[in-house]
């Protein structure tokens, strides 16, 4: 008997859900904007329908469970705990949820790990037993394997390289402390490093500017884009740097849209990065993006949370 999973992630700004089988193919895909959803049990509702309806068209598969990634996911707990760039606020049992609607198992973890357990089976984390992953997306979240098995700490919340800090009272970040990583390394930060750097130099603001309208600048030569980029290049280079030191990883992945920006990136990140590096670990790790699409990682990843047990 063939079987399914549903393989569902939550971000800061979208959801994505799609049903994956044992081979690793997405057969099924749907999507939501997170905020459009006050109450999680709304959304729950609705993703259930979508779930129980493709179901009906695959009469001869057996259905294994909802696999769940989410920021502050609690593996432990099946709980969203705390999110802070969640609409929904405090503790969310989403695990339990989808087990009470669909009468199935359900497993909820952290949205990098899930989406490192993807990359881990099905990407560019194949056979790599040591890695750090590491996504840019509306924060900084990161996953942690060592000897082939995700870090979860005693309770669950190991890995938040996101929420490092990087600069003392630095720039507010939603987890409610100051100058976290996410606040300086992801897509929605160099936004701010952007706006910061054209104040700087006396130009008018670009209320809409995204980390996309960003690139295109740069790529058009304007120079407060390009530092925009090498700024946090830099800053993301020195922060993986100092995470080498933790777990001695072969590779580190980068996964998300602000990777899409290529060498404006990836080269000020590598050049920080084996600048800051201690001497034992030079040369001796690799740092590439992610070799699956950028919305079927954490789909897949979650999805194996109950495809492979």
């Amino acid at each position: 008997m063939k079987k399914l999973a549903a393989g569902i992630d939550i971000g800061g700004t979208n959801i994505l859900l799609g049903l994956v089988n044992e081979k690793g193919e997405i057969t099924e895909r749907t999507s939501w904007k997170t905020t459009s959803f006050t109450l999680p049990e709304d959304w729950v509702i609705s993703a259930c329908s979508f779930i129980q309806e493709k179901l009906s068209h695959y009469p001869d598969v057996t259905f294994i469970g909802v696999g769940i990634g989410a920021p502050n996911g609690n593996v432990h707990s099946g709980s969203i705990e705390h999110a802070p760039n969640m609409p929904w606020k405090g503790i969310v049992p989403l695990a339990s949820m989808f087990e009470n609607n669909l009468s199935c198992k359900a497993v909820l973890t952290n949205d990098a790990n899930a989406a490192a357990l993807g990359e881990m089976l099905f990407g560019a984390a194949k056979n790599c037993r040591h890695f750090l992953y590491i996504t840019l997306g509306t924060g900084l979240g990161s996953g942690i394997v060592v000897d082939g098995k995700l870090v979860y700490g005693h309770d669950g919340f190991a890995g938040e390289i996101g929420h490092v800090i990087l600069f003392p009272d630095g720039r507010p970040c939603g987890c409610g402390r100051k100058g976290c990583v996410e606040t300086y390394c992801s897509a929605t930060a160099i936004k701010t490093t952007y706006a910061e750097i054209r104040q700087k130099n006396a130009l008018p603001a670009i209320p809409d500017a995204d980390a996309k309208y960003i690139y295109q600048r740069a790529i058009n030569g304007e120079k407060e884009a390009k530092q925009a980029f090498q700024q946090t290049g830099e800053w993301l280079g020195l922060v993986l740097a100092n995470s080498v030191a933790y777990t001695s990883p072969e590779k580190i992945i980068l996964f998300g849209g602000l990777t899409q920006a290529g060498d404006l990136l990836m080269n000020p990140v590598k050049q920080s990065f084996e600048k800051n590096l201690l001497q034992n670990y030079k040369n001796k790790v690799a740092i590439t993006c992610s070799s699956l699409p950028e919305n079927d990682a954490a789909l897949l990843g979650a999805a194996s949370l109950v495809l492979q047990s």
